[in-house]
């Protein structure tokens, strides 16, 4: 398959905002501009949304999950272990 070259015009802080949160989706913007055609000539609109899971939502899934454990070790008894006796139960 032959390959042709698409050249886009864009602000370039646009274009720098882009680049990280294609980095933070594991690809660049090529990839995800091709993503983005197969997508659309598939589906025949503007098939999806990608959306960026925010540090604030990470900080808060993190206290979530760890409140979470801190309720089980609690339930279970052992919320009073240290980590050195927690790494030694488990050797």
């Amino acid at each position: 398959m032959a390959l042709a070259t698409f050249s886009v015009r864009m602000d370039e802080n646009l274009k720098k905002q882009f680049d990280i949160i294609c980095s933070e989706f594991g690809m660049n913007a090529t990839t995800a501009i091709n993503v983005f055609a197969r997508a659309v000539v598939r589906e025949r609109k503007i098939p999806f949304e990608i959306q960026a899971t925010s540090t604030d939502t990470l900080k808060a899934l993190g206290m979530q999950t760890f409140l979470a454990l801190r309720e089980q070790a609690k339930e279970n008894g052992v919320q009073d272990l240290s980590i050195d006796e927690i790494n030694d139960s488990h050797s």
